[in-house]
């Protein structure tokens, strides 16, 4: 999901969604500065590397606002990264990356099995 400046221009147009300062507070009040996604390194939490999205999913787990987190990136459909504990993409939860190239025979039986 992309956002043009225009949008974010018009009355209303976000109030259904869930804004991080919601869910981490702000570096003023600083609520946020003990949470794992703000004292660990950011790139961690959009990485592509299997480990590192491990990594960035444990660090998560522990959190005191984790559903928060993941309420509030469903409700904006991240585009990336990992949010509440969970692996976004193009907006939704997925359970992990997908390497470049042509699908695995497993991956193709089972969206065929999906769609049936």
């Amino acid at each position: 999901m992309s956002v043009l400046f225009s949008e974010l221009l018009v009355p209303g147009w976000a109030d259904e969604k869930i804004g991080l300062d919601a869910v981490t507070g702000t570096y003023s009040d600083g609520s946020s500065c003990n949470l794992p996604c703000h004292t660990a390194d950011p790139e961690l939490f959009f990485s592509e590397a299997d480990l590192a999205i491990a990594e960035a999913k444990s660090l998560c787990g522990g959190c005191p606002v984790r559903a928060q987190c993941l309420e509030g990136a469903i409700s904006r459909a991240e585009p990336a990264g990992v949010w509440g504990g969970e692996l976004f993409e193009d907006g939704r939860v997925i359970a992990k990356k997908r390497k470049a190239g042509r699908p695995s025979l497993s991956e193709v039986a089972a969206r065929e099995e999906e769609a049936a």
